[in-house]
């Protein structure tokens, strides 16, 4: 098993955390996004989307972070990373696809590098945008948190979650860019409770070979 990543990337670290909770092994291929890697043709061959993370498994190319996680679900069932009950499942997935789809889009490297190159953006005003998202989606989070049943010590139930694997890159992202997190205690909390594990910290982008 190989997986195409970049330590700075939260989809990648999604699935890294992923991996480590399920105990499987895996290669590392380095692709330096603000580099550039992920554009060359080499890897536009592996990958068309140009995007990371690209997991290799038994022949298969696997693209887009949270169909890996799902796809590793299905194939390596323990420890289950969704809960057993249908309401449950789509909570959790509810929850990972407000990270994945509703924040991360706007935050990601090639929106970021767009408002400075095309529209003339300064640092100050992309920290600015970024900030500004970041709080609209860690609200929302917390309100999901706080006022839908079935969050326990992780984001749902007390074993982590898919969407445990989404939340804590995203906060991850937020204290990078020295947002306020204050306002969503809850999302802290199982933060917190996350990173006391091992499959957490081991996935860290500072904890990365690549890791600049």
């Amino acid at each position: 098993m190989k997986l195409h990543t970049y330590f700075r990337s939260s989809a990648a670290f999604r699935v890294r955390i992923a991996l480590n909770l399920k105990g499987l092994a895996y290669e590392a291929a380095f692709v330096h996004l603000p580099k550039g890697a992920h554009r060359q043709p080499d890897y536009g061959a592996l990958n068309p989307q140009a995007l990371l993370p690209t997991l290799e498994d038994a022949g298969h190319l696997l693209t887009q972070s949270l169909a890996i996680i799902e796809y590793l679900e299905e194939t390596r069932p323990q420890p289950a990373l969704l809960p057993k009950d249908a309401p449950g499942r789509a909570r959790v997935r509810s929850l990972s696809l407000l990270v994945a789809c509703e924040i991360h889009p706007l935050n990601n490297l090639r929106v970021l590098q767009h408002l400075k190159r095309e529209l003339g953006q300064n640092e100050d005003q992309v920290n600015a945008w970024y900030r500004h998202w970041i709080a609209d989606g860690l609200a929302r989070l917390e309100g999901q948190l706080a006022r839908t049943p079935g969050t326990g010590r992780y984001c749902h139930g007390d074993a982590p979650t898919i969407a445990d694997c989404c939340l804590v890159p995203q906060i991850f992202n937020a204290q990078r860019y020295q947002c306020d997190t204050t306002p969503y205690p809850g999302a802290m909390r199982v933060f917190a409770e996350c990173m006391k594990l091992d499959a957490f910290e081991r996935a860290q982008p500072a904890r990365q070979p690549d890791a600049e």
